[in-house]
């Protein structure tokens, strides 16, 4: 309900009475004060969607000019074109700024890391700041899922603010990993797999149109069934199914897909099945070697090797190092 409030807020500061909108959302005014009081998913989508018009203003009074009806859409149908999802969401963050500069978004990658980030570019109202950091977050992320007709699980969401007492909702708006509450850090982000980036857009303006006749609050994340990204999928399967997945065919018959279309969807990626075996026969022997005392030739075979000789040879084209010598190293820094 802290949601409800801050829209509420929102009308006061125009002078505005929000008791039309509320009783649109099935609210009663008297839950804005109760601690206890909540609204569903859908009264929340009713709620902002009928504010945003009544206010024209999709920032719900969040930012130093109004975000006027349609914005959201009008971004969204900016990156339509584009070839991929990376290239989409460096359109969006991009195209955000310029409509409003209260916020600086972007897209970084760091090793197989991707995140978008959400940095503050002057103070937003205290009573509007949990809504619009949670609103802008969702909504970018619910629209990449829809771009490319995907579930993303989250690695993880970090908030710059502390938890409030509806923390657990959050865990429910970004699904995957821990949303993280971190009061006095600079910024906001949303951390998940940069694979997903290469994936291309499989929606165009007819899709988008449709879309914001039925929905016209924005897009949410929805839950998508499928995850079109195979390759973290492909990646769990080999270090926790090794003997389920000796062959392409057996590992495409746990995802139901053929062996051809493993390889190409791989390789559409930007990887394949060789190079995330080599990852995780190189992260199983860099484990092993740093926390047990095994010897080096249980090591080779519980990393799915013949013989220490051939698992030499692989370790140092992984790492640049011998088994041995990378041992000692670690056991060194130790």
């Amino acid at each position: 309900m802290a949601y409800a409030r801050a829209i509420a807020d929102a009308y006061a500061r125009r002078g505005l009475d929000p008791s039309g909108v509320l009783a649109m959302a099935r609210i009663a005014p008297a839950d804005l004060h109760d601690p206890q009081a909540r609204m569903t998913a859908a009264q929340m989508e009713e709620l902002s969607a009928a504010a945003m018009r009544e206010l024209d203003d999709e920032s719900l009074g969040a930012f130093a000019r109004r975000l006027p009806w349609g914005s959201h859409g009008l971004l969204a149908r900016g990156s339509l074109t584009a070839p991929d999802l990376g290239t989409a969401l460096k359109r969006w963050c991009r195209h955000h700024g310029l409509l409003a500069d209260d916020l600086r978004l972007a897209l970084a990658v760091q090793g197989t890391q991707a995140a978008i980030t959400l940095c503050e570019a002057r103070p937003l109202p205290a009573a509007q700041r949990e809504l619009c950091i949670a609103y802008v977050l969702r909504n970018v992320h619910g629209l990449a899922c829809w771009w490319i007709d995907s579930r993303i699980p989250l690695q993880a969401t970090r908030l710059p603010f502390a938890a409030p007492p509806h923390a657990d909702a959050y865990g429910h708006m970004f699904p995957g990993g821990p949303v993280l509450f971190e009061p006095g850090a600079p910024g906001a982000a949303l951390l998940f797999d940069a694979g997903y980036l290469a994936l291309p857009l499989r929606r165009d303006e007819r899709a988008l149109t449709q879309l914001l006749r039925q929905r016209p609050l924005s897009i949410t994340v929805r839950p998508y069934r499928r995850d079109r990204l195979l390759a973290p999928q492909v990646r769990l399967l080999l270090a926790t199914r090794a003997g389920d997945t000796r062959s392409a065919a057996a590992l495409g018959a746990l995802l139901h897909v053929s062996a051809r279309t493993l390889h190409r969807q791989l390789r559409d990626e930007g990887t394949s099945l060789q190079r995330l075996k080599d990852e995780v026969r190189a992260a199983r022997a860099r484990e092993l070697l740093l926390r047990s005392d095994r010897p080096l030739k249980q090591v080779a075979a519980a990393a799915g090797f013949r013989n220490v000789k051939s698992f030499a040879r692989a370790f140092r084209g992984w790492t640049g190092q011998a088994p041995g010598a990378f041992r000692c190293g670690g056991a060194a820094k130790a």
